[in-house]
């Protein structure tokens, strides 16, 4: 059965439209609520983190009051990163953690993400249980007027993060002498990020820290990264740190401001990790991942598995495989051995150890030649167009043109009202054909 509200990671959407509204969040509350509090009968705690869009002070107290209203106490954090939200869920031993954000996508988009007790993200199994709770009858969840639950706010929330953060690195880790440039996307981590890097010793220069509610992600972040690729070359820094609105993505640029995907952050990290024993299993990339990247690991006799599109797959297969390093080309990258989703500030402090030795971050990149692959996103106004003959007949006219020499692969954005194209062949010519085939089937 096929999910009503729930997408490839969590809920999301226009704000004010259908899903997306204080309505819909006081129902999402109340579900996520009742759902949670039956399974820990003794303590019924939510944390609930945001990024820092202007719709967040509307559906925030919406989601508080859903969740006051099923009996479960809440604690409010604030701007954090995901996964300062999903370490602190399972550090406060709360039942849930709720992430008001919509990641990557503009200001006027927002949405969930869920993590239960565990610091992971939700099952499709438990999600479909919930949507089952939101469609039920709001009196039915109604707690009585004397369970109900308080509400707090936690104003040490990012000092906490940063202290866990600080603990999977040795006591004498510093970044003295190093100097970075950071770009937080007007997002999430636009006080955790900054503060942390500082508090280690490094001179930061920062751009995306002043949100305005309406500015995260805008021409700045991971999927803007001529931003802190021009902060790098003005400032001629060592490391070039880009983020996005939820700051569970990074995208690197190094000291000659060239910029580094999550493929070759993946590469680096499992080089190394297998160098230091650290490696367990292999590593887990997604369909998207890049044809380099697996040619490089088994070349280099690590093992490489893909999963569907988006960190909750990556992670689950993780699980399945007992592997402890995986990730996307887009920057999410979970690295096992020390957090249970994507987080930017975590990857990136383990690049930084990586240097701690005098390393410039030119030679730690770049393991292996990318396959030419180009993804080009189509926006469409009904994208089960991707079911359509016209585009079925356009993915089989490519996969002829490429002739065993290459990938394709369509799939629905389960975060936006769009198509993804991804061709990776050698042939440029091919490739850019393949693309434009497809792309004409969807808009014409």
């Amino acid at each position: 059965m096929l999910k009503k509200y729930f997408g490839t990671d969590g809920i999301r959407g226009e704000v004010n439209g259908k899903k997306i509204n204080g309505e819909m969040f006081f129902k999402f509350g109340l579900a996520a609520g009742t759902y949670f509090k039956n399974l820990k009968k003794n303590k019924q705690t939510a944390v609930i983190a945001k990024d820092t869009r202007l719709s967040g002070y509307t559906l925030e107290p919406a989601l508080v009051s859903g969740l006051a209203s099923a009996g479960m106490h809440v604690f409010t954090l604030g701007p954090l990163p995901t996964n300062g939200l999903a370490m602190l869920t399972k550090k406060m031993r709360a039942n849930l953690g709720i992430m008001i954000t919509a990641s990557h996508n503009p200001y006027h988009d927002n949405g969930l993400k869920l993590f239960g007790p565990d610091g992971l993200k939700l099952s499709d199994k438990i999600e479909k249980k919930i949507e089952k709770l939101i469609d039920s009858k709001i009196v039915k969840n109604l707690t009585l007027p004397k369970n109900l639950g308080r509400v707090k706010r936690l104003e040490n929330a990012t000092d906490n993060y940063i202290k866990i953060l600080r603990k999977n690195f040795p006591n004498d880790f510093n970044l003295k002498g190093t100097s970075i440039a950071i770009d937080c996307a007007n997002g999430a981590g636009y006080k955790s990020a900054p503060k942390l890097l500082k508090s280690l010793g490094a001179k930061v220069y920062e751009v995306g820290v002043s949100p305005n509610g309406l500015n995260i992600n805008d021409k700045c972040g991971s999927t803007f990264p001529q931003k802190i690729r021009m902060l790098v070359s003005k400032k001629k820094v060592d490391l070039g740190i880009s983020l996005d609105g939820d700051a569970d993505r990074i995208i690197v640029c190094d000291e000659n401001a060239r910029i580094v995907d999550g493929d070759q952050i993946i590469a680096m990290l499992a080089n190394r990790w297998k160098r230091k024993k650290i490696l367990k299993g292999g590593v887990i990339g997604t369909l998207m991942s890049n044809f380099g990247l697996e040619d490089f690991l088994k070349k280099n006799k690590i093992k490489f598995l893909r999963s569907n599109v988006g960190d909750r797959f990556v992670k689950e297969k993780m699980q399945k495989n007992r592997f402890n390093l995986g990730g996307e080309q887009s920057g999410h990258i979970i690295l096992g051995k020390f957090a249970t989703t994507g987080d930017g500030l975590l990857v990136a402090l383990e690049i930084l150890f990586s240097m701690r030795k005098g390393k410039k971050a030119s030679e730690l990149f770049y393991n292996f030649t990318p396959t030419p692959q180009v993804l080009k996103n189509i926006t469409v106004s009904d994208k089960n167009i991707i079911n359509s003959e016209k585009c079925k007949k356009a993915i089989n006219t490519s996969i002829k043109l490429l002739n065993n020499n290459g990938r394709i692969l369509v799939r629905k954005s389960g975060t936006e009202p769009k198509i993804r194209i991804m061709v990776e062949a050698k042939n440029k010519q091919i490739l850019s054909k393949c693309i434009n085939i497809v792309k004409r089937s969807l808009i014409s």
